[in-house]
């Protein structure tokens, strides 16, 4: 017996190994591509992906430690090290000693960061936008209240443990106020 003319490949195909599991597939490469879209829009601000949610907590919260804001974005300390260093040398942070604890780091957010929100802000309402074109207001409150059920089932999976969305503990950072988003 001859075998036929292979198949076209299809790029909608799934890999063997992912066909039991076809919607984290899709999502696994959904959130790739949403990530590099992310990085294109927040390039043009000069920061790079991830970076944005160390200076949107930072906005929210005002001064924190940086163990504190190590545990809100939920990324490898050195990671978080990196950005800060990098956001440091821009300009967008400030890093100092705790007055409470000279052992501990706090970070706060530069007067200077205040266009960087501007160019945040407009680069994640693009991003919105370019995600979701064409899902008309119904799909939209769909879309979000499904993937609302998907993070809770994930959370379960992982022990109950979900990154929390800003610093939960502001009351062990020191009293001292820098400039917030508000302020800015």
């Amino acid at each position: 017996m001859t075998a036929g003319p292979a198949e076209p490949a299809r790029s909608d195909a799934l890999p063997a190994a992912a066909r039991g599991g076809p919607v984290s597939h899709t999502l696994s490469r959904v959130a790739r591509l949403h990530r590099i879209a992310a990085g294109r829009l927040l390039k043009a601000a000069g920061i790079y992906p991830g970076q944005e949610f160390v200076m949107m907590c930072l906005w929210e919260r005002g001064p924190v430690r940086q163990s504190e804001l190590i545990k809100a974005v939920d990324l490898d300390p050195s990671t978080v090290t990196k950005m800060l260093q990098r956001l440091e040398h821009a300009g967008f942070v400030r890093r100092s000693p705790d007055p409470a604890d000279r052992r501990a780091v706090l970070v706060e957010a530069t007067g200077s960061s205040c266009a960087l929100l501007a160019e945040v802000s407009a680069a994640w309402s693009d991003l919105e936008d370019h995600t979701l074109a064409g899902l008309d207001p119904r799909e939209r409150a769909e879309l979000v209240r499904l993937l609302g059920k998907v993070e809770a089932n994930l959370c379960r999976e992982a022990g109950g443990y979900c990154p929390a969305p800003g610093i939960q503990d502001a009351e062990s950072t020191s009293s001292t106020r820098s400039t917030s988003a508000a302020e800015l």
